[in-house]
């Protein structure tokens, strides 16, 4: 119970600190937020139309344009304001149906929709090829109208109706993707990317900040009167443990809970993501404990710490795979905890894998957290019987 007791003191004081409760649950979301928008590219393209045919079958080829699920289509009225707004990076691409197209089109000639954007920039390449399918997918719908025309006589507009029923009554054909590389070593992108490398990191990251707590209860000697009390050195130092495990815990349930509900994040097989976090959260323990220990003075803790942390997240693969790194980097990366907990985390979220198949990453962090624990408590119960 007196451990209980040092732990929810201790938390209280957490609790009130504005700037730790900022790095604790703002930060995380805002930089998951940030990163995974980066990460994850763009999933709609904001599109310019330009229809100088006042035709039906060039107003139908808008329709579809506008109900494509990959495309935002923004409506011009000229040619000039439609390339303004592309210099000017307001669209990714611009569409222009020149007039006469309808024309063409019922005369059984072909006619050309044209598509402005520059040829060196990935995104306006992927908007095109966005366009390149509906416009595809229209002239298909077209070209077997005008076949039936001339097949069995009666209008394109009938006849394209005609098509439309024909192609909803056929089965779709579906194009399923599987990747066929199954030691592919890469976090999925976008959310799933930032949100388990950001919990990786700021769990660490936090809980050596949160050493500064230790340090200052060091330096105004509420140890010594803690000791003075009834209280025995490993219930102070269970206590400590037990409320940087809750802080490293909650906020691994926030940032989990913030990844699945506000952007659908799949956080694999559960009994192996909870063992995980459970993991990590003991290594930040133990590692925000040693540096309660380690450092002299509060100051000390809060600037230093972090910047230790982010280091350790950079080598670790928290900012970019270790895949892309040489051989020799991606050695040093594993000497660090982060960079094992980075490849359970792509074990889980890229090859759906279980607690077997991230047993060896488990153990080494189970490891790493009993060595930082026992030379913290050493350390703290050092201070406590001095």
């Amino acid at each position: 119970m007196t451990a209980l007791a040092i732990a929810l003191a201790s938390g209280r004081r957490v609790a009130r600190d504005r700037i730790a409760l900022f790095f604790l649950i703002v930060l995380p979301v805002v930089v998951i937020v940030v990163v995974g928008s980066v990460v994850g590219g763009f999933t709609t393209f904001r599109v310019g139309v330009v229809n100088d045919d006042a035709g039906a079958l060039s107003g139908q080829l808008v329709t579809h344009l506008t109900e494509s699920h990959a495309l935002a289509v923004h409506h011009f009225t000229s040619l000039d304001s439609g390339r303004t707004a592309l210099r000017r990076g307001e669209i990714f691409a611009l569409v222009h149906i020149g007039a006469g197209t309808d024309a063409r089109l019922r005369a059984g000639q072909s006619a050309s929709i044209v598509v402005f954007g520059e040829q060196t920039n990935s995104q306006q390449q992927a908007a095109g090829a966005a366009v390149a399918a509906v416009v595809a997918d229209e002239g298909g719908r077209v070209q077997a109208a005008r076949f039936a025309v001339a097949s069995a006589g009666g209008s394109i507009e009938s006849r394209l109706t005609l098509v439309d029923k024909v192609a909803a009554k056929e089965p779709a054909v579906d194009a399923v993707a599987r990747s066929v590389d199954s030691t592919s070593r890469f976090l999925p992108s976008g959310f799933n990317y930032s949100a388990p490398t950001m919990l990786v990191l700021f769990v660490f990251i936090n809980a050596l900040a949160a050493g500064a707590a230790m340090t200052e209860t060091r330096k105004l000697g509420m140890y010594e009167r803690m000791s003075a009390a009834p209280v025995r050195p490993r219930q102070i130092v269970f206590g400590e443990a037990l409320v940087y495990f809750a802080i490293a815990m909650a906020q691994s349930i926030l940032i989990i809970a913030v990844g699945a509900l506000g952007f659908g994040v799949h956080w694999g097989n559960a009994p192996a993501a909870a063992a995980l976090v459970t993991v990590w959260a003991l290594v930040g323990t133990g590692a925000g404990m040693l540096a309660g220990t380690v450092f002299k003075t509060p100051e000390q803790a809060s600037s230093i710490a972090p910047t230790f942390g982010i280091v350790l997240g950079m080598l670790g693969g928290c900012m970019w795979p270790l895949e892309i790194v040489g051989a020799t980097m991606k050695t040093v990366g594993h000497l660090t905890p982060h960079a094992w907990a980075i490849d359970a985390w792509t074990e889980l979220l890229s090859r759906s894998g279980g607690v077997a198949d991230i047993a060896r990453p488990l153990l080494i962090l189970a490891a790493v957290a009993a060595a930082l624990i026992t030379i913290a408590s050493a350390r703290l119960r050092r201070v406590l019987v001095a």
